[in-house]
């Protein structure tokens, strides 16, 4: 077994903590696909904005001033199901997470524990997801970021865009 597979990231949520693991290579193309799906329509909608700052990386843009962009560009296309669906794939269905609660022995999150630790926590949920998203994915999406300001240096050169020409 690769090293790599078994280097862990640590994250402290609500005085847990939580041990990722990455996914295996064939099940990280499996999520992404998941994750990008959801994800493109958010990153279609706010493209324009996101051009405007100095991002390094898609996780470290602020959402709170792009809310209406990223509401845009959900509207009419989530549903709880896809959250959920997306969320168990990202913290439960391939034992990718180990939690150590109230520094009692170390377990796989199940879902049976995540409702236990998440319930009236929601918010806890989302960001021990992006965790995963970043220990799988952040090389991803930094890239995704150097894209963006190169689509805005495009635009103020003058460079023709996708308007600009015939289909």
């Amino acid at each position: 077994m690769s090293k790599k597979f078994d280097i862990k990231t640590t994250k402290e949520i609500n005085e847990n903590v939580f041990y990722i693991r990455p996914f295996g290579a064939f099940v990280a193309a499996n999520v992404f696909g998941e994750v990008t799906g959801f994800l493109s329509p958010i990153i279609g909608s706010i493209a324009p904005d996101v051009s405007d700052m100095d991002v390094k990386s898609l996780l470290d843009i602020d959402a709170e001033k792009l809310a209406p962009s990223i509401a845009k560009g959900l509207n009419g296309l989530i549903t709880g199901y896809k959250v959920e669906e997306i969320l168990k794939k990202l913290l439960v269905n391939y034992k990718n997470i180990s939690v150590e609660v109230d520094g009692k022995e170390v377990q796989h999150l199940t879902l049976d524990l995540a409702d236990e630790l998440f319930c009236g926590e929601l918010q806890d949920m989302f960001i021990l997801a992006i965790e995963v998203i970043k220990a799988n994915y952040n090389g991803f999406f930094r890239n995704l970021g150097d894209l963006f300001g190169k689509l805005k240096e495009k635009l103020e050169a003058g460079q023709p865009s996708s308007e600009d020409t015939e289909s």
